[in-house]
């Protein structure tokens, strides 16, 4: 079914927010520590939406599965990372390395096979990797590179949690996956960042609530309940691909908006890696495995 063009700017509107939330993450963690600020974000997409959205049917270990992996595991590494230790850009463009994780993860769970068009993308990408290890690039540490690579694995455990269900309400879903990271990320924030949550809390200025509430209520319930809609009139394989303009964005967004340099021996790495994602996907959807139903 082809995809209607208001459907279509739909799906525009929703991955430039995604890819936006990138920068909006880089620009909150000016004075929030990760865990809190990750912490706060679920807080207020969960609430007060769950008194109004209801609970996905039958799907509580999914609800529990996904809030542990989305929002505990994949932001934590993800916030971690962009604290310092990793560029917007490059964060935007590796945490898609869920989708080969996605790949490897149903060969080892399901016994899936993968085609020659999969693995070459993988070698690309590789070869995209590598070109960018050995760069000398400032725009990420060791610990970045790690921390980003580990939310991407978190989303494809994720994904794997989504794959093995069926009719399920993506928004809803997500409303209520969101009510489960809130209180173990301020516990650990406590122990971990700061013992006066609440003072750091009252000190923000204006930005620092604008991040928040991006996150919470554009990039999280806007775009999801968006997203589903898309979902339940189109097929995954004609929607999910457009999710490959959340890096472009990221990476766009994170040149003109925080100023970050790109050296030529990067761009180069970049295109590479992305040309295998791109492989990757129309691999998945030559197959019937649309992996990203969601992401960020």
């Amino acid at each position: 079914m082809r995809i209607s063009r208001n459907d279509f700017f739909l799906a525009i509107l929703v991955v430039t927010m995604w890819g936006l939330s990138f920068v909006v993450i880089k620009v909150g963690l000016n004075q929030l520590p990760p865990f809190l600020f990750s912490a706060l974000r679920f807080a207020l997409a969960a609430i007060p939406a769950v008194f109004f959205v209801p609970f996905p049917k039958n799907h509580w270990k999914a609800v529990l599965g996904i809030g542990i992996f989305i929002g505990i595991f994949k932001f934590s590494f993800l916030f971690i990372s962009l604290d310092g230790h990793i560029t917007a850009g490059l964060a935007s463009l590796l945490i898609q390395s869920q989708i080969y994780f996605t790949v490897i993860l149903s060969i080892i769970m399901f016994k899936e096979t993968i085609t020659s068009l999969h693995v070459k993308g993988f070698l690309v990408a590789l070869l995209g990797f590598l070109t960018l290890l050995t760069s000398g690039s400032q725009a990420f540490t060791t610990l970045g590179l790690l921390m980003i690579l580990l939310a991407g694995l978190s989303w494809a455990f994720s994904n794997i949690i989504m794959k093995k269900m069926k009719d399920v309400n993506l928004f809803q879903l997500m409303v209520w996956a969101c009510l489960v990271p809130p209180v173990p990320l301020f516990v650990i924030s406590i122990l971990t960042e700061t013992d006066q949550p609440m003072y750091l809390l009252a000190q923000l200025n204006f930005m620092s609530w604008v991040s928040v509430t991006f996150l919470a209520f554009c990039s999280t319930l806007l775009a999801y309940a968006l997203w589903g809609v898309l979902l339940r009139k189109y097929s995954a394989a004609s929607i999910t691909p457009m999710a490959l303009l959340i890096p472009i964005v990221g990476m766009i967004s994170s040149v003109l908006v925080l100023g970050e340099e790109v050296a030529f021996i990067e761009v180069i790495s970049f295109l590479l890696i992305f040309l295998g994602l791109v492989a990757v996907m129309l691999a998945n959807v030559a197959t019937g495995e649309t992996f990203t139903k969601k992401s960020i």
